[in-house]
């Protein structure tokens, strides 16, 4: 891989790489001294067009424990507010020698444009662009869940799949970068992937993608999911009503605490509750349901340090194995990567 732009992009081959080398990274995090000397002498430059604090955060510190030198820039109160170009700021940064640049921007695309237009000769991270895509908070929730499916099979995680796994997307699918990003990745690890949500908050040609539209929360929980995931509701970026009221969404669509005992009338031991963050507590999810054990909200964030450092490495490492066929690989029953829940595939 030269940049990470896309899971849609992401052959089952390089997502495995990217999740068994997190894991190696894991382990990293749980030494008395978290630190490798992979990167060092590297720099690693944090460009966010958009606010954030998990997401940039996680990059600082994973490049760090990498040993990487780390720039963080920020839009406010730089030269992009007094009108400086994209292009402007990535010849900046190449003058600067930049070996990586982690770019978070409202504009879709801006990542795939910045790593193709011959601007900057460093290896590009999508970091989220507009309602496009955020192919590392996929990774970590694939990260997650894979290890979820391992516990549960009694199985070691690394070289498993999600084959067998199935993942429920429930909110503001819409504007989620995270949910087309997870839709595509989860999809291409063997999961199926279930999404809910009103219609008015679900995207145009929906129907042509790799999952099952429910258009009621309840029907959806009834698929009997091993994973719900709760996305965040977008207002920023809401400019028109898409909804009567807060409380209608938050009774039809959020997953409160009846919701919650639902599961446990169900027999679904085993299933999870997730949410990208931040949460709007009492809106798309209830206290009750984002502190309840079956919460990953916060291994999410910690996993999050253990794949952007993978992610980092392997571009920054210039491995010799890495595959750059992005032809549909998909695991399945006969696939050499395929994993089931009740044993790992020789």
């Amino acid at each position: 891989m030269k940049h990470l732009l896309s899971t849609q992009d992401l052959s089952a081959r390089n997502a495995l790489r990217l999740l068994d080398t997190a894991e190696e990274m894991a382990a990293v995090g749980e030494r008395e001294i978290k630190k490798l000397p992979a990167l060092r002498g590297r720099t690693v430059v944090n460009l966010f067009f958009e606010d954030s604090t998990r997401t940039r955060i996680s990059f600082e510190a994973a490049a760090k424990r990498l040993s990487a030198d780390v720039i963080n820039f920020a839009a406010k109160g730089s030269s992009v507010s007094k009108g400086e170009s994209l292009k402007d700021t990535a010849q900046t940064l190449e003058a600067m020698s930049a070996d990586a640049v982690v770019i978070r921007h409202p504009a879709s695309g801006a990542p795939a444009r910045l790593a193709a237009s011959g601007w900057i000769d460093a290896a590009v991270v999508n970091a989220g662009d507009g309602t496009h895509e955020h192919p590392t908070q996929a990774l970590l929730d694939a990260f997650t869940l894979r290890r979820h499916w391992a516990r549960i099979a009694g199985n070691p995680s690394a070289g498993t799949t999600l084959v067998g796994m199935k993942v429920l997307i429930v909110g503001d699918v819409l504007h989620s970068r995270v949910a087309r990003s997870n839709v595509w990745l989860l999809t291409t690890l063997g999961a199926e992937v279930l999404l809910a949500g009103p219609p008015t908050l679900l995207p145009v040609g929906v129907g042509s993608w790799p999952c099952t539209v429910f258009y009621n929360l309840d029907d959806a929980l009834a698929q009997r999911p091993d994973a719900v995931m709760m996305l965040r509701l977008q207002a920023e970026r809401m400019n028109a009503a898409f909804f009567p009221s807060t409380r209608e969404y938050s009774r039809r669509w959020g997953f409160d605490d009846g919701r919650l005992a639902l599961l446990d009338t169900m027999g679904l031991d085993d299933t999870v509750i997730m949410h990208p963050g931040p949460m709007n507590r009492g809106l798309e999810i209830s206290s009750a349901a984002a502190d309840s054990p079956r919460s990953t909200v916060l291994a999410q964030v910690r996993n999050g340090v253990s794949v952007r450092m993978a992610a980092l490495y392997l571009l920054l490492s210039g491995d010799p194995q890495d595959d750059d066929d992005h032809s549909d690989d998909r695991p399945h029953q006969d696939d050499p990567f395929a994993t089931t829940p009740e044993g790992r595939t020789p």
